[in-house]
């Protein structure tokens, strides 16, 4: 590809190389140094999933290709609290007295939105040094907030200074990658000097998710319904649990609800699932490699999204990669018409039981079309969701900019 560059990846959200996953900038990083770039991730000492410190030793951090930096930042407990607006506050901070005491400023920083601090002040950086600066959104702040606060004119006062940062980022930003296309066109509404964003899904390494299956599991006469990710406001377990419900007093019995994940709401929906007397397992939050193997043995796939949440997630890529057809109540455009165009699964009305029911009913009692959806699903992840395709075009937008910076 293009000349040895200099790429500093900032973000809040990232593995560590003791850390078994499937996170996005790991992989943007050892992509980037595979094509001789040196390259360095600055994240945080603070795990978002398991609400810990990090440790891990010397030797793990010399195995990665690039270098790894882990920059203080005191935590939370729970995702929506003001001592996570602290927590990223100072953190952001440690991250300012860390690039402006680099000997060697880089070529190119690629920075993930949020931490919007972060994003602040990177900004302000990038500005004094005239470094090439690229944002990669993963969700959207303060409009990620506005499913918790339910009161207009609190939502709107709480919620103000966020969009003004928000703003501030993406309209100093010199190139937007976004999640989704959705996210591309709110950080474009503000910013005035680039044309076109670059919509990359999460997705994953496909070559790599295949080797995790198993061998094929013996077919049992359960019809395996999946979820799979966080348990929390965002995520309309109970109407999934409702929808099996009444299937369940429709004497259809064979149905196993199966989610995999952990999350602030996790003991809420495993006692609504009890009281509702219906058959489901809550496997708690899993190592990537062991959820592969489980969800490729599933049946049906659903994406139950409360309303107003709008992105390509993370878990409709090991949907499609695993070949499931799916259950859709997410009202984010852009998903709804994949579902429909890729004919990958079944939309439904958000916050609608009895609607998801018997879209659910529909993949259960025909084996055909729920299979063939599958395969449709299949082949939208290698289009769109393998990693080994889509992220080159990461790492040529990163060459690019500073292609133009020399011109």
């Amino acid at each position: 590809m293009g000349d040895k560059m200099k790429v500093l990846i900032i973000t809040n959200y990232c593995q560590t190389p003791n850390e078994k996953g499937n996170n996005r900038f790991n992989y943007i990083a050892k992509l980037l140094t595979d094509y001789g770039h040196d390259v360095e991730i600055i994240t945080s000492t603070f795990s978002h999933k398991r609400k810990v410190q990090r440790k891990i030793e010397e030797e793990k951090i010399e195995s990665v290709s690039y270098k790894f930096t882990m920059l203080y930042e005191p935590g939370y407990k729970k995702n929506v609290t003001l001592s996570r607006f602290y927590s990223h506050r100072i953190f952001g901070k440690n991250v300012g007295k860390y690039i402006e005491a680099m000997k060697e400023k880089p070529d190119v920083i690629y920075c993930a939105i949020p931490s919007l601090d972060v994003g602040v002040i990177v900004c302000k950086f990038v500005k004094k040094h005239n470094i090439p600066f690229i944002i990669d959104i993963q969700d959207l702040w303060p409009e990620a907030f506005q499913m918790v606060f339910k009161v207009p004119i609190l939502k709107n006062i709480i919620c103000f200074p966020f969009k003004r940062q928000a703003n501030y980022i993406y309209s100093h930003a010199d190139s937007i990658v976004a999640v989704s296309q959705t996210y591309v066109d709110r950080a474009l509404k503000v910013n005035k000097k680039v044309n076109d964003g670059l919509s990359v899904f999460l997705g994953t390494d496909l070559e790599y998710f295949d080797s995790l299956k198993g061998e094929n599991a013996t077919k049992t006469k359960m019809v395996k319904v999946v979820y799979i990710g966080t348990l929390g406001h965002s995520y309309d377990i109970t109407t999934t649990i409702d929808a099996i419900k009444i299937l369940q007093d429709k004497e259809i019995k064979n149905i196993e609800f199966i989610v995999m994940g952990d999350g602030p709401l996790k003991e809420k929906f495993e006692n609504y699932a009890k009281d509702r007397k219906i058959n489901a397992t809550f496997m708690g939050r899993l190592p990537y490699e062991e959820m592969v193997k489980i969800l490729c043995e599933c049946d049906i796939a659903v994406n139950p999204i409360v309303k107003g949440a709008a992105s390509i997630i993370n878990k409709v890529g090991d949907y499609a990669a695993a070949g499931l057809p799916v259950v859709n109540t997410q009202e984010c455009e852009e998903y709804r018409n994949i579902v429909t165009n890729y004919k990958i699964g079944i939309n439904c009305e958000n916050n609608n039981s009895i609607d998801m029911a018997n879209k659910i009913y529909e993949l259960y009692n025909n084996v055909n079309e729920r299979k063939e959806m599958g395969r449709n699903n299949r082949k939208l992840a290698e289009e769109k969701f393998d990693r080994r395709k889509t992220y080159i075009k990461i790492v040529k937008l990163i060459e690019e900019m500073k292609y133009k910076e020399e011109i």
